[in-house]
Order: structure tokens, then sequence, then C-alpha cells
């Protein structure tokens, strides 16, 4: 068995901490520790919808999402203060917007937006795998109060939703990349996929050479036993808090 810098088999996750109602002031709140990356995931509601939504007669949901300038060594810029976001942070919050949009019904709640914020408190690769899953937690909350205060009839979530990176370092297929990995990584390969097993976003670059369909798969059938370990203890968390979650899936 080969290991890791940090010890873990090739096919390990990074240790998962996830923390309900970390803050107080949003509709609801989850801090998702993967490692030592951090993300603080807020969901907030408006009664107004963006014109295109409201043309189609459906609501909204969309995401932001920021590095927290101690988040990283050597301190990342406040892009704030830069006056305006990088490539690299818009790219990032359409995923998560996109990729939550996936497994949610618009037409359920066609007067509301909902605003899911993702800040990365610490960083240590995988911050858009990590922010997905996080994003998708605070949904689920954000849901399920939605349904206790009467603006929901019903859930409008149809599935759930995780995501996980994946690469190839020096030759090895491994899971769940730390930074350290993700900077020398021949391959590196962002994947959200469905409780019904469902891929909804991969996102992947081979940097030195050209990867093999077989190695490819590889890395998928990594991303997917990733994910089930994610489901399992966002399940547990979630059904320990009576948040509802669809059926299917593990």
């Amino acid at each position: 068995m080969q290991f890791r810098n940090d010890g873990r088999g090739l096919d390990q996750l990074r240790p998962i901490e996830i923390i309900p109602n970390y803050i107080e002031q949003p509709l609801a709140s989850v801090l998702y520790k993967q490692g030592r990356t951090w993300v603080l995931a807020a969901v907030d509601v408006d009664d107004q919808v963006p014109r295109h939504a409201k043309e189609r007669k459906e609501g909204w949901l969309t995401a932001d999402y920021a590095l927290l300038p101690s988040s990283t060594r050597p301190r990342s810029p406040r892009e704030a203060r830069l006056g305006h976001q990088s490539g690299r942070t818009v790219e990032i919050q359409r995923i998560i917007g996109r990729a939550l949009r996936a497994v949610t019904d618009l037409y359920k709640f066609p007067d509301l937006s909902i605003y899911i914020d993702c800040d990365v408190l610490q960083a240590d690769g995988g911050t858009r795998t990590a922010s997905i899953t996080a994003a998708y937690i605070a949904l689920a909350m954000g849901v399920e109060r939605l349904i206790d205060v009467g603006k929901l009839a019903d859930s409008c979530l149809n599935d759930t939703l995780s995501a996980v990176s994946c690469g190839i370092v020096q030759g090895f297929e491994v899971l769940d990349m730390n930074y350290n990995e993700d900077a020398m990584a021949e391959v590196d390969v962002n994947v959200a996929i469905t409780g019904r097993g469902n891929y909804v976003e991969i996102q992947g670059t081979a940097e030195g050479k050209a990867v093999s369909p077989e190695k490819f798969a590889k890395l998928l059938e990594l991303s997917e036993k990733g994910i089930r370990e994610i489901n399992k203890e966002m399940r547990k968390v979630l059904e320990g808090i009576e948040v509802n979650l669809p059926n299917h899936g593990t």
C-alpha cells in the first residue's frame, strides 16, 4: 500500500468535520472541514428574483465564493480592495451555483431567491469541491427552515450533492488532494456527483502529459468512492438535526 505525504492511503479522504449552525444570523450555516481546508457556507433568501427567472416563473439560486486573506500563505489580497473579482473566483462561484441548481427544483419557490455564501477560512487544496459540499449542506438546512416557516410547501431538493478532487501525483492515482499534492499533480480532476450517482460537474486537466482513458476511469472510480463516504458523513449530521434529505442514494 502506497502512502502520501500526510500519511493517508491513495484512496483515503482527509478527515471530515461538519459543524451545523456555526453562525446565527443567516437562515442556515455550516462550517465544513476537510483536512486543513475549512469552508463556512451560509444561506439567506430574498423576495426579489432576477428578471429571467420571473419570466419563467421560477425562483433563483446563486452562490458567492471568497478566499479570506488569511486563508493562504502568502496572504491573498482582499478582492474588494482590488476592485474586482479574479477570474478564478468568478469561475468557482458559477460552478457552485450551477451544481446546486442541478439538484434543485426552481419552480417550487417562484417568488424567492436563495443566496449561498462560501467563504474559505483556511485553504489546503480542494476549496472548490469543499465549497460545493458545504453549500449543499447549508442549502438542505435552509430548505428545511423555509418549510418550517411556510415559505415552501415541501422540499425543492431532488437529490443530494457533494464533490471531491482526485488526481495523478508521481504516477499514482490519489483521492482528495491537499495543496502540496495539487501543486505537483500531473492530472487534476474535480468531480461533483449526486446521491443517485449522476455526474453534475467534471473538471479535469492534464498538467504535464495526456492521460489515458484507463487512468481517467480510475480517477472517476476514486471520486465515486470518496463521494459515497462524504455522503455518509453528510447524512449522519443532517439527519441528526432532523433535516430531511432525498431518500435515494447513499
